[in-house]
């Protein structure tokens, strides 16, 4: 998320927090074990501080890439079997209630908690689950939640559309009930056991947002303003705090443009449908067929299933790219919209299509394209005259490209992330359970 190569020292010198060892056997199927880390079964990592030190570790990769191939090609997989990937609209995709199938993510991570935390005596934990855990609501330990996904997951307002929808924000009521409808009508009974394993641990029963953790929690989110809902339409709690972003700095040096493409005429495109959108082989290569009549030339990230299919002569591309570091190389971003690829993409201050697949994808697709600073498209319905027209259009836009630029340097001059260790200091010190 950023915090650690932002803020190193900053944060060891006024938290004085301490991380300390939480082993994890067999973490990704290699045999080994690591320190620092808790996966919860969905892939997540719990950093939790203790007491008894004065140096804060505030983001710890830990995680061998030795089995990630695997891992992530199964999970992209299982999303394209259960149609999560796929032509479905956001309501079908919103139909399933996975509240049941997370309950159990829940009660493992709660059982871990219990043990975990009077040992550990944390001064704050840092926890990037959006859905209630008693151990951590029983405990009176001060908690920051990482929001790391479109904002309308903290804006429970009816005056906004609602998550996971991507509808627009002039299109009125009527569209957005509908929608609340389906999930509520699909999901009630996951989150009614949910509300009712929170009871039976001692807790107040749920609210009516049940993304919502309880209101002492202090929660950053990172999305810049010129992209975020307008601050009139619904106002946000006052334990939710907006920075620009939390973007991780680059890792190594620059990144140079690929051989095949170095010399090659026309502008330079960054195409990715992210690990789990570029599972499905079939509208990848739909996509890039399309993209083969444009003039200008493309780096791609082929994803996973990347040896099952071959890339035309304006294109190069390899299985994973180094996103962060491609970026500032390039004139126009295609992505699916992933929370990271969006605001990485607005921090370097590039144009961008959006192709939303699923989750919140679509929330930050319709925010680029109202905010008039990128174009939304169907990954699996636009034609091939919409697609080319929409990388010329922004890649001619010049008004629209500076405008980016400006943006992007205001994020860099105001460098808003620096600011998080204090906030999170304070929050600790004033904190009252």
């Amino acid at each position: 998320m950023g915090l650690r190569q932002e803020n190193t020292g900053k944060c060891c010198e006024s938290c004085k927090f301490l991380s300390r060892p939480i082993p994890v056997q067999d973490w990704d199927g290699t045999g080994k074990d690591f320190p620092y880390a808790y996966r919860n079964g969905t892939g997540q990592e719990w950093i939790a501080s203790g007491q008894d030190g004065t140096g804060m570790e505030c983001i710890l990769n830990t995680k061998s890439t030795a089995n990630t191939e695997n891992v992530v090609k199964n999970v992209a997989i299982s999303l394209l079997n259960r149609g999560e990937v796929g032509p479905n609209t956001s309501i079908q995709k919103v139909s399933g209630d996975y509240q049941s199938v997370l309950l159990d993510k829940i009660i493992e991570l709660d059982e871990h908690l219990v043990t975990l935390l009077p040992d550990l005596k944390p001064d704050v934990i840092f926890v990037e689950h959006y859905r209630p855990i008693p151990a951590i609501e029983l405990s009176g330990i001060p908690c920051v939640l990482m929001s790391i996904v479109n904002p309308l997951l903290k804006r429970s307002d009816t005056r906004l559309p609602p998550y996971l929808s991507g509808l627009l924000l002039t299109g009125g009521p009527a569209k957005w009930d509908a929608f609340r409808a389906v999930k509520s009508a699909q999901q009630s009974e996951g989150w009614r056991r949910i509300d009712d394993y929170m009871v039976s641990r001692g807790c107040q029963p749920m609210s009516d947002s049940p993304f919502t953790y309880n209101d002492k929690y202090l929660t950053p989110y990172g999305y810049p303003f010129e992209l975020d809902f307008p601050p009139g339409v619904a106002q946000l709690p006052t334990n939710v705090i907006r920075l620009d972003h939390f973007m991780r700095a680059p890792e190594g040096i620059g990144y140079e443009i690929p051989v095949p493409l170095r010399d090659m005429p026309g502008k330079l495109v960054y195409f990715s449908l992210g690990s789990m959108g570029a599972i499905d082989v079939v509208n990848m290569k739909r996509l890039v067929a399309i993209m083969a009549k444009s003039m200008h030339r493309f780096i791609v990230s082929m994803g996973p299933s990347h040896d099952e299919y071959v890339l035309p002569v304006n294109m190069w591309g390899q299985e994973f790219v180094p996103q962060i570091r491609v970026l500032p190389l390039v004139d126009l971003v295609i992505t699916h919209g992933g929370y990271n690829s969006t605001i990485e993409t607005f921090c370097f201050g590039k144009p961008m299509i959006v192709m939303p697949l699923f989750a919140d994808q679509y929330d930050n697709a319709q925010r680029v394209q109202e905010s008039g600073l990128g174009l939304r498209l169907d990954p699996y319905r636009c034609s091939e005259h919409e697609l080319l027209s929409a990388i010329d259009t922004l890649l001619n836009d010049k008004p629209l490209n500076e405008k980016l630029m400006k943006i992007s340097q205001r994020i860099q001059t105001d460098n808003s992330l620096a600011k998080l260790p204090q906030i999170i200091a304070d929050y600790v010190e004033n904190y009252v359970h």
